[in-house]
Parts: C-alpha cells; sequence; structure tokens
C-alpha cells in the first residue's frame, strides 16, 4: 500500500493542517506498518504555476521542447507517478480566503490532466482513476460548515468535485474550524484528532 501525503499551508510549524495531516499520516502507519509513504511539501517546494509556455508543451513533440518545458514536462510525470502510485492520499489544505492555497491549485494543475487522469468523449469528461482513497484535512479560521458558510466555501466543495472528476469519490474530510477564533482552536484540534481515530479504525 501507497500513501501520498500533500501539505500546502505556508505557516509551517504553526500550521494546524500540517499537524493534522501528520496526525493521520502516523495513525495509517499504525494500523498498517509496511505502508508506504511519500511526502511532498507544495508550500516549500511549489510547482510552478501554469504558462502558455507550459501549457503549449503537453501538446507539442518532446524534441521541440525548449529547455524548460523539458523541465517542466519531467517534473510534471514525477507529480503524475506520484498520484497514480498511491491507494491513499493525504492532503493538509489550509482555507486561504474562502478556497485553497495556490500552491495547491498548481500542484492539482498538473495531476488533472486530459489523458492520464480523465479523457474526454463525445459523451463527455470520463475519469481514468479508479480505487483510491482521499483524506482531506481541512482546516478554517472561521465557520464555514453553517448554512451561510457554505455559500463561501470553495476550498472542500472544490477539493470533492476536482478529485471526484478524475474518479477519487471516496473521500473524507477531517475538519478543523474556527481556528483563528477566540476559544475554538484547540477544542477544533482535538474534534478533528477525534475524527482522525474514528476513520483509522473503521478502514483498519
Amino acid at each position: 500500500m501507497k500513501l501520498l501525503h500533500i501539505d500546502s499551508s505556508v505557516l509551517m510549524d504553526n500550521s494546524v493542517t500540517r499537524e493534522l495531516s501528520r496526525a493521520v499520516v502516523e495513525a495509517w502507519q499504525v494500523a498498517h506498518p509496511a505502508i508506504d509513504v511519500i511526502y511532498r511539501d507544495v508550500a516549500a517546494d511549489p510547482p510552478a504555476h501554469l504558462s502558455a509556455e507550459i501549457v503549449a508543451a503537453r501538446f507539442l513533440p518532446a524534441e521541440q521542447h525548449s529547455d524548460r518545458q523539458r523541465d517542466e514536462m519531467a517534473s510534471d510525470e514525477i507529480l503524475l507517478q506520484e498520484f497514480l502510485a498511491a491507494d491513499v492520499i493525504v492532503l493538509g489544505v489550509p482555507m486561504y480566503n474562502f478556497s485553497i492555497p495556490s500552491q495547491l491549485k498548481a500542484w492539482l494543475d498538473r495531476v488533472l490532466v486530459a489523458g492520464r487522469t480523465f479523457r474526454y468523449t463525445a459523451a463527455g469528461p470520463v475519469a481514468l482513476i479508479e480505487g483510491k482513497k482521499a483524506v482531506v484535512v481541512s482546516a478554517r479560521g472561521g465557520i464555514y460548515s453553517s448554512a451561510a458558510g457554505q455559500v463561501m466555501d470553495h476550498q472542500e466543495s472544490y477539493l470533492k468535485a476536482a478529485l471526484g472528476f478524475v474518479g477519487v469519490q471516496d473521500l473524507t474530510v477531517i475538519r478543523a474550524e474556527g481556528v483563528n477564533m477566540e476559544g475554538r482552536r484547540k477544542p477544533a484540534i482535538a474534534a478533528a484528532r477525534q475524527q482522525i481515530r474514528a476513520m483509522v479504525k473503521k478502514a483498519a
């Protein structure tokens, strides 16, 4: 079994999602001692955001690639192979201005690729990914699970849509909410840790 662990918070040691995503991975390792973990920190080492030059490389023969296009295609292939090989994907994802970190969006732009993780047909797009489980470790400074808050949630909703589009339907959200509100940070983290224990126990 292979687990791909992605962190995306820019807050490093002060990050709630880094703390909790690490707890998820450690719990999986206890439950599955032979699990192979691949770690990628897209905040510390972010993929480049898409540009016309990078997108064009996907439609050109390799011999026509510039040096930069060649480097980007090689980097893309590493990210894609990590994603394709993983049985479990753990994503540490803070909410930044109602959405996900741009560094994580850049990573998604490298793994949501036509012909590799989905394809277009006459009837519409078809997912090419099967059998993967995703765990989204979500942290929000405020409360967005309420009816009013959900209108502004383009974090969890986007990830469910994006991963579901390529076929990752088995998705669990571990949420710590209101972590920037007075008196809520510790209870929110404790509640999320309880969710982690319950999830891993069920998965085992």
